[in-house]
């Protein structure tokens, strides 16, 4: 697809993999998907690589800081707006943005965040999912917000029924058999419940870090805080299905 690009920052890390991929999409009338961490020398690249476009427009799907950190900075160095969760421009579910490399469609997708978009671009059967899904393993966090278990189920779904033929995420590489990918993500989200669900009979308690480090094992702190709020949310999933 010669009107997409893709542009990695320099901040991979445990919770980031090699870095956040940026994607821009068109060529004269361009959207930037996820700017990135707020790195000169990324969003530098990011400037020059739109340097020749009439129109720019730069698209989060979180407002998570590595996505979306550097979109004002952006904005400053290309005249363009910013769209999404935490730009204090929000998309609607389903929603057009134009550009010349085809209409990109916001689908909201809650779940990794509670504002959380995917973009589909309809005609080359491509969708960039942020961190619905990534490019490698079969998890992503899902612990920001009570609720939040139910809603990824329910946006892994939608993901699935774009039928799209390459998904391109938020960290790694893109994923060409997009079926297989959100299978592994759901399967790995339900066998995560199962497992509190068993931790919880076999313990007999609600206590966070004893049901953390029953399903985890011990933990890095810093780790260990991410995955407690993940058990977090998973019993607030189970206690709404009763």
């Amino acid at each position: 697809m010669p009107a997409l690009r893709s542009f990695r920052a320099d901040n991979s890390g445990r919770f980031t993999l090699d870095g956040t991929r940026s994607y821009v999409v068109g060529e004269r009338s361009v959207a930037v998907i996820d700017p990135g961490p707020a790195l000169d020398s990324h969003l530098r690249v990011l400037a020059e690589a739109v340097g020749g476009a009439r129109e720019v427009v730069v698209l989060v799907t979180h407002a998570h800081a590595d996505h979306a950190a550097g979109a004002k900075d952006l904005a400053r160095l290309t005249g363009a707006a910013v769209r999404g969760p935490g730009s204090g421009h929000d998309l609607g579910d389903g929603e057009a943005i134009s550009t010349d490399g085809g209409d990109l469609i916001a689908i909201r997708t809650p779940g990794h965040a509670r504002r959380h978009f995917c973009f589909h671009l309809p005609s080359e059967g491509v969708v960039f999912t942020g961190d619905l899904v990534l490019g490698e393993g079969d998890t992503t966090w899902v612990g920001e917000y009570p609720g939040g278990v139910a809603d990824y189920l329910t946006s892994l779904d939608r993901l699935d029924a774009l039928d799209a033929r390459v998904l391109y995420p938020g960290h790694g590489d893109p994923l060409f058999d997009p079926a297989d990918a959100i299978a592994r993500f759901r399967n790995h989200r339900l066998s995560r419940i199962d497992q509190v669900r068993r931790a919880l009979a076999e313990t007999g308690s609600a206590d966070l870090d004893l049901l953390t480090e029953r399903v985890y094992g011990p933990l890095p702190r810093e780790v260990h805080d991410m995955a407690a709020s993940g058990v977090e949310a998973i019993l607030d999933y189970l206690a709404a299905a009763g």
